[in-house]
Protein backbone atom coordinates (compact mmCIF):
# COMPACT_ATOMS: atom_id res chain seq x y z
CA UNK A 1 0.00 0.00 0.00
CA UNK A 2 1.21 3.51 -0.87
CA UNK A 3 0.00 7.10 -0.48
CA UNK A 4 0.85 8.67 -3.85
CA UNK A 5 3.34 11.07 -2.26
CA UNK A 6 6.43 10.60 -4.43
CA UNK A 7 9.63 10.49 -2.37
CA UNK A 8 12.07 11.03 -5.22
CA UNK A 9 12.70 10.46 -8.89
CA UNK A 10 15.07 7.61 -9.61
CA UNK A 11 17.13 7.16 -12.75
CA UNK A 12 16.74 4.06 -14.93
CA UNK A 13 20.18 2.42 -15.10
CA UNK A 14 19.43 -0.79 -16.97
CA UNK A 15 16.61 -2.66 -18.70
CA UNK A 16 17.35 -6.30 -19.44
CA UNK A 17 14.81 -8.75 -20.85
CA UNK A 18 15.15 -12.34 -19.68
CA UNK A 19 13.32 -15.53 -20.57
CA UNK A 20 10.76 -15.03 -17.80
CA UNK A 21 10.74 -11.30 -17.00
CA UNK A 22 12.26 -7.88 -17.58
CA UNK A 23 14.92 -6.78 -15.13
CA UNK A 24 14.67 -3.07 -14.36
CA UNK A 25 17.45 -1.40 -12.39
CA UNK A 26 16.91 2.06 -10.91
CA UNK A 27 19.38 4.35 -9.12
CA UNK A 28 17.79 5.67 -5.93
CA UNK A 29 19.03 7.83 -3.07
CA UNK A 30 16.35 8.47 -0.46
CA UNK A 31 14.31 5.38 -1.32
CA UNK A 32 17.42 3.22 -1.17
CA UNK A 33 17.81 3.88 2.54
CA UNK A 34 16.32 1.09 4.64
CA UNK A 35 15.14 -0.79 1.55
CA UNK A 36 15.52 -4.57 1.70
CA UNK A 37 15.25 -7.43 -0.76
CA UNK A 38 11.62 -8.55 -0.85
CA UNK A 39 10.27 -5.08 -0.04
CA UNK A 40 7.73 -3.30 -2.21
CA UNK A 41 8.63 -0.21 -4.22
CA UNK A 42 6.27 1.84 -6.38
CA UNK A 43 7.90 2.73 -9.70
CA UNK A 44 5.72 5.18 -11.66
CA UNK A 45 2.92 3.98 -9.42
CA UNK A 46 3.46 0.29 -10.18
CA UNK A 47 4.02 -1.90 -7.12
CA UNK A 48 7.14 -4.00 -7.70
CA UNK A 49 9.27 -6.28 -5.52
CA UNK A 50 12.93 -5.53 -4.87
CA UNK A 51 15.05 -8.52 -5.91
CA UNK A 52 18.56 -7.10 -5.40
CA UNK A 53 20.38 -4.07 -4.01
CA UNK A 54 23.87 -2.77 -4.68
CA UNK A 55 25.72 0.31 -3.46
CA UNK A 56 26.63 3.01 -6.00
CA UNK A 57 28.40 5.73 -4.04
CA UNK A 58 25.77 7.49 -1.90
CA UNK A 59 23.02 5.85 -3.96
CA UNK A 60 21.63 2.33 -4.29
CA UNK A 61 21.05 0.36 -7.46
CA UNK A 62 17.64 -1.24 -6.97
CA UNK A 63 16.62 -4.10 -9.22
CA UNK A 64 13.01 -5.14 -9.69
CA UNK A 65 11.59 -7.80 -12.00
CA UNK A 66 8.54 -7.16 -14.17
CA UNK A 67 6.38 -9.93 -15.56
CA UNK A 68 5.59 -9.62 -19.26
CA UNK A 69 1.98 -8.83 -18.28
CA UNK A 70 3.09 -5.91 -16.10
CA UNK A 71 5.48 -4.68 -18.77
CA UNK A 72 2.76 -4.71 -21.43
CA UNK A 73 0.13 -2.98 -19.26
CA UNK A 74 2.20 -0.09 -17.87
CA UNK A 75 4.22 2.77 -19.30
CA UNK A 76 7.42 1.15 -18.05
CA UNK A 77 7.57 -0.49 -21.47
CA UNK A 78 8.45 2.97 -22.83
CA UNK A 79 11.15 3.70 -20.26
CA UNK A 80 14.71 4.22 -21.47
CA UNK A 81 18.06 4.24 -19.74
CA UNK A 82 18.53 7.68 -18.19
CA UNK A 83 14.80 8.35 -17.79
CA UNK A 84 13.37 9.53 -14.49
CA UNK A 85 10.77 7.40 -12.69
CA UNK A 86 8.70 8.27 -9.63
CA UNK A 87 9.60 6.24 -6.55
CA UNK A 88 7.77 5.64 -3.29
CA UNK A 89 8.45 3.10 -0.56
CA UNK A 90 5.49 1.22 0.88
CA UNK A 91 3.36 2.79 3.61
CA UNK A 92 4.11 2.01 7.23
CA UNK A 93 1.27 1.81 9.77
CA UNK A 94 2.76 4.76 11.67
CA UNK A 95 3.07 7.03 8.60
CA UNK A 96 0.92 10.05 7.84
CA UNK A 97 -1.44 9.50 4.92
CA UNK A 98 -0.62 12.62 2.94
CA UNK A 99 -2.27 11.55 -0.32
CA UNK A 100 -4.80 8.73 -0.65
CA UNK A 101 -4.71 4.93 -0.56
CA UNK A 102 -2.80 3.76 -3.62
CA UNK A 103 -2.39 0.01 -4.16
CA UNK A 104 0.19 0.11 -6.94
CA UNK A 105 -2.06 -1.94 -9.23
CA UNK A 106 -2.32 -0.02 -12.48
CA UNK A 107 -5.84 0.19 -13.93
CA UNK A 108 -4.80 1.50 -17.34
CA UNK A 109 -2.44 3.68 -19.33
CA UNK A 110 -3.52 7.18 -20.31
CA UNK A 111 -2.20 9.67 -22.86
CA UNK A 112 -1.32 13.29 -22.15
CA UNK A 113 -3.51 15.50 -24.34
CA UNK A 114 -2.88 18.87 -22.64
CA UNK A 115 0.15 19.97 -20.63
CA UNK A 116 0.39 23.70 -20.21
CA UNK A 117 1.39 26.44 -17.80
CA UNK A 118 -1.36 28.37 -16.01
CA UNK A 119 0.06 31.16 -13.86
CA UNK A 120 2.39 29.55 -11.34
CA UNK A 121 0.78 26.13 -11.84
CA UNK A 122 0.31 23.63 -14.67
CA UNK A 123 -2.78 22.00 -16.13
CA UNK A 124 -2.54 18.34 -17.11
CA UNK A 125 -5.23 16.62 -19.14
CA UNK A 126 -5.12 12.87 -19.67
CA UNK A 127 -7.15 10.76 -22.07
CA UNK A 128 -8.04 7.67 -20.07
CA UNK A 129 -9.58 4.26 -20.83
CA UNK A 130 -13.12 3.40 -19.61
CA UNK A 131 -11.58 1.17 -16.92
CA UNK A 132 -10.40 4.37 -15.24
CA UNK A 133 -12.97 6.95 -16.31
CA UNK A 134 -15.87 5.07 -14.70
CA UNK A 135 -14.41 5.75 -11.25
CA UNK A 136 -13.47 9.42 -11.63
CA UNK A 137 -15.47 12.17 -9.96
CA UNK A 138 -14.91 15.90 -9.60
CA UNK A 139 -12.66 16.56 -6.57
CA UNK A 140 -11.99 12.84 -6.25
CA UNK A 141 -8.54 11.23 -6.21
CA UNK A 142 -6.51 9.62 -8.97
CA UNK A 143 -2.91 8.42 -9.16
CA UNK A 144 -0.96 9.50 -12.26
CA UNK A 145 2.43 7.77 -12.51
CA UNK A 146 2.04 7.11 -8.80
CA UNK A 147 1.31 10.75 -7.90
CA UNK A 148 -1.78 11.37 -5.76
CA UNK A 149 -3.77 14.12 -7.51
CA UNK A 150 -7.19 15.72 -7.18
CA UNK A 151 -9.49 15.56 -10.20
CA UNK A 152 -10.26 19.11 -11.37
CA UNK A 153 -12.55 18.21 -14.28
CA UNK A 154 -14.12 15.07 -15.75
CA UNK A 155 -14.92 14.87 -19.45
CA UNK A 156 -16.26 12.07 -21.60
CA UNK A 157 -12.91 10.44 -22.33
CA UNK A 158 -10.45 12.49 -20.31
CA UNK A 159 -9.86 14.26 -17.02
CA UNK A 160 -7.88 17.27 -15.81
CA UNK A 161 -5.71 17.83 -12.77
CA UNK A 162 -3.83 20.87 -11.51
CA UNK A 163 -0.12 20.53 -10.81
CA UNK A 164 1.42 22.84 -8.22
CA UNK A 165 5.09 23.94 -8.55
CA UNK A 166 6.28 21.56 -5.79
CA UNK A 167 4.79 18.51 -7.54
CA UNK A 168 6.30 19.63 -10.84
CA UNK A 169 9.71 19.98 -9.21
CA UNK A 170 9.87 16.68 -7.30
CA UNK A 171 8.29 14.27 -9.83
CA UNK A 172 9.00 13.18 -13.38
CA UNK A 173 6.13 15.33 -14.69
CA UNK A 174 8.68 18.02 -15.50
CA UNK A 175 9.99 15.75 -18.26
CA UNK A 176 6.60 14.75 -19.66
CA UNK A 177 5.36 15.84 -23.09
CA UNK A 178 2.14 15.74 -25.11
CA UNK A 179 1.26 12.27 -26.34
CA UNK A 180 3.28 10.43 -23.72
CA UNK A 181 1.83 7.56 -21.71
CA UNK A 182 1.15 7.73 -17.96
CA UNK A 183 0.14 5.00 -15.54
CA UNK A 184 -3.30 5.47 -13.98
CA UNK A 185 -4.88 4.04 -10.86
CA UNK A 186 -8.40 4.99 -9.85
CA UNK A 187 -9.32 5.60 -6.23
CA UNK A 188 -9.73 2.36 -4.28
CA UNK A 189 -12.72 3.66 -2.32
CA UNK A 190 -14.47 4.59 -5.58
CA UNK A 191 -14.04 1.03 -6.82
CA UNK A 192 -15.69 -0.43 -3.73
CA UNK A 193 -18.53 2.10 -3.84
CA UNK A 194 -19.25 1.32 -7.49
CA UNK A 195 -19.18 -2.42 -6.80
CA UNK A 196 -21.52 -1.98 -3.82
CA UNK A 197 -24.00 0.11 -5.84
CA UNK A 198 -23.82 -2.26 -8.84
CA UNK A 199 -24.67 -5.16 -6.56
CA UNK A 200 -27.90 -3.45 -5.58
CA UNK A 201 -26.71 -2.26 -2.17
CA UNK A 202 -28.40 -5.26 -0.54
CA UNK A 203 -27.18 -6.37 2.91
Amino acid sequence: MFTGIVEETGIVERIRPTASSIELTVRAHRCGRGLKVGASLAVNGCCLTVVSLAARGPAKLVQVDLLQETWARTNLQFAAVGARVNLERSLRASDRLGGHFVTGHIDGVGKITCWERSGQDWVLEVQAPPTVMRYLVFKGSVAVDGISLTVAAVRKRSFRVWIIPHTWEVTNLRERHLGEAVNLEADLIGKYVRQFVSAGAKP
